[in-house]
């Protein structure tokens, strides 16, 4: 397990609402997340805010990934699809930046790889490095 993972185990909502890191490199990152009853809307479909704290979150490892603490500035996340059942998927992209601002997009997917959100952020990388393990 890379140190940058081991840093976002620290992230305790995000391990609170099931969200687990599958993958992470250089200004990408992959989470993902089962779907339970406690994800689930009065409407009985997954909650708007639990697919954008699972995008958030890959946003978050991606942006991070250079080494420096990286602070979401902007965020925007379209719904496509519901969903209310299975496990959803993301993947986040570095797009572009430069030293001191990362915009990435994120693609949520179901288990079909059915674009169910997408979610574009940018970060401002502060100074200060991320504290490793």
């Amino acid at each position: 397990m890379s140190e940058l993972a081991k840093v976002f185990e620290k992230d305790r909502f995000a391990a609170g609402v099931g969200i687990e890191l599958l993958e992470v490199g250089t200004g990408r990152a992959v989470a993902r997340m089962a779907v339970g009853p406690g994800h689930l809307n009065a409407a009985g479909v997954v909650q708007g805010g639990a697919i954008f704290t699972l995008a958030d979150f890959a946003f978050a490892v991606a942006s991070n990934s250079r080494g420096n603490v990286a602070l979401a500035i902007e965020a925007h996340v379209t719904f496509l699809r519901a969903v209310r059942t299975g496990v959803l998927r993301a993947e986040a992209t570095e797009e572009g930046g430069s030293r001191r601002l990362s915009t990435c997009t994120v693609r949520v997917t179901d288990e079909a790889g059915t674009l169910v959100a997408l979610f574009t952020g940018t970060a401002f990388r502060k100074d200060d490095p991320l504290p490793l393990p």
